[in-house]
């Protein structure tokens, strides 16, 4: 099994790649869920993360909050497509479960020296900031992280959040510079992909007909996470984003992509956060993340679907 932690901002999109992360038990050991601001601020999704594993039936997988801020800019939200609680949609409550004491720059860090013989994966599924904070205050525990999968970028599809930029990437550029530079292995899944695995009706319809709760919350969640996404690109259902990078950690194989030299710009405030990529390899830049632009839709839904239907509740 490979551990993983997944670090995120809940988030409805998040919230389905959790559950998938949470139901793929054979397959995923998930270490902890380490908490960023991004979708919202740090004090809802923190609570969200906590929301999402009491949905899922989850109880001994620990919480921690992370950054609340990025590492050099003022943070910038998503309500408007998330809401104002970042899980609009479901009124979901956190009954038991608590945050741990630690901060989550520290539990990544304490998992890299416990596991450093069998690696880690980590799993990033909003601003870089806990990573790239990991990464800048001990280089030598790069040793210990197998590989950092990562939703975030965009390319061939321009940006979600300004017309060059990804919201992961524009939140906290430094960041995300700070970790394509680390000559860790990287993977990318960006706009490209995720804009190939747009909701499907009867994916949402499978999800409310199973009589499990978890199930149907999903489904509430993507009901109105997906009408901002469906008014701003006039497609039949929005992209769902997150999953892509559990799906790709459990069948790699319906992906495709490209060893390529990813660079993130910092300066220009008219392309903040533009990640700049080498596709036709025109400069001499070494590459330095692999990065998915292909993916089998029907695939991807199955995968989410069937381990989301494997939770207990």
């Amino acid at each position: 099994m490979r551990k993983v932690i997944i670090d995120t901002d809940p988030g409805q999109d998040d919230a389905l790649a959790m559950m998938t992360a949470f139901g793929a038990k054979k397959d995923l050991n998930v270490l902890g869920i380490t908490c960023v601001a991004g979708n919202v601020p740090l004090d809802l999704t923190s609570v969200n993360a906590l929301k999402i594993c009491e949905l899922s039936g989850v109880f001994s997988v620990p919480v921690f909050r992370g950054c609340p801020a990025p590492l050099k800019r003022k943070l910038i939200t998503a309500e408007h497509v998330h809401g104002k609680t970042g899980l609009d949609g479901t009124d979901l409550l956190v009954k038991k479960k608590e945050l741990e004491p630690t901060d989550a720059v520290d539990f990544i860090i304490e998992c890299t020296e416990k596991y450093r013989d069998e690696k880690i994966t980590i799993c990033a599924l909003g601003p870089l900031t806990n990573i790239a904070k990991v990464l800048k205050q001990d280089t030598v525990l790069t040793d210990s992280i197998e590989e950092i999968v990562l939703m975030g970028g965009g390319f061939f599809e321009g940006g979600n959040i300004t017309p060059a930029a990804e919201f992961n990437i524009y939140v906290d550029p430094e960041a995300a510079k700070i970790v394509l530079e680390s000559g860790l292995k990287i993977t990318m899944l960006p706009l490209d992909v995720t804009h190939k695995t747009l909701v499907q009706r009867n994916f949402l319809e499978k999800l409310r007909k199973s009589g499990k709760n978890s199930a149907i919350q999903a489904a509430k969640l993507l009901d109105f996470f997906e009408r901002y996404d469906v008014e701003k690109y006039g497609s039949q259902g929005g992209p769902l984003h997150d999953p892509n990078v559990i799906v790709y950690l459990l069948n790699p194989e319906i992906y495709y992509g490209k060893l390529v030299n990813v660079e993130v710009e910092v300066n220009s405030e008219l392309t903040r956060g533009m990640t700049v990529v080498d596709w036709w390899n025109v400069t001499d830049r070494p590459p330095n993340a692999y990065y998915i632009n292909e993916v089998k839709e029907n695939e991807f839904f199955e995968t989410v679907l069937n381990n989301i239907l494997s939770l207990e509740i």
